[in-house]
């Protein structure tokens, strides 16, 4: 799942209307963010191997400092930790928390049965969405279009950057969407956690547009 993470991010500002997009987007993907750097530095394995799933080429053999269950539940709260002593506000705390263990429930309904419960010889889990086309979309699409609605609802421009450049954010999420979709395999992985580290870049254009929209709500935790 990719644009789901994001549109978990987007709607999460209805709930935490003085927390940055960004700081949405960062806690939604964290796991996915930490996973490239573990990569490269042979902590955690990948294979590419096409056809695996209808949906991704990707066979993941080793991530349990990332995406084991029990390993994302310390990795949420040590996110809502670091959050809450830098807004003091145990509201958008408990929301980032979410966010952050959202990315293994979502990542549960996609994957094959590849994801750990703990580090270790653990069972491992995944209701395999990824194997159909049509129903991996009829699932992540909704989560985003639903995110994107209701981040649009909760906030308004401040000025044409904070129109414009979310709503290139948007289409720019689902162009990167559907070229992982439909596009080549990636040559190995080391170039894949380099790519996965650029979603950096959509964190901070997640900060980028937020600060030029405001909240309609008003968040007093």
């Amino acid at each position: 799942m990719f644009v789901g993470h994001f549109g978990v991010g987007l709607g999460l500002k209805s709930l935490a209307p003085r927390t940055s997009l960004g700081t949405l987007f960062l806690a939604a993907q964290f796991i996915d963010l930490l996973w490239p750097s573990l990569l490269l530095l042979g902590l955690e394995h990948v294979e590419i191997a096409p056809g695996i799933t209808r949906v991704t080429p990707l066979d993941f053999t080793h991530y349990p400092i990332s995406h084991s269950l029990l390993a994302v539940v310390g990795w949420s709260l040590l996110f809502a930790l670091v959050y809450f002593l830098l807004s003091r506000s145990h509201k958008a705390a408990f929301v980032c928390a979410g966010a952050v263990l959202s990315h293994w429930l979502l990542d549960v309904l996609t994957h094959r049965p590849d994801l750990p419960l703990y580090p270790g010889n653990s069972p491992h889990v995944g209701l395999g969405l990824w194997n159909s086309l049509p129903a991996t979309l009829a699932v992540e699409l909704p989560i985003f279009a639903v995110g994107a609605y209701l981040y649009l609802r909760h906030t308004a421009a401040r000025d044409r950057v904070g129109s414009i450049g979310l709503w290139a954010l948007l289409v720019f999420l689902l162009i990167v969407y559907l070229g992982n979709l439909f596009g080549e395999p990636p040559p190995n992985t080391t170039a894949l956690a380099w790519v996965g580290q650029a979603q950096w870049l959509l964190i901070a254009w997640g900060y980028w547009v937020d600060a030029h929209r405001r909240a309609l709500d008003f968040d007093f935790s």
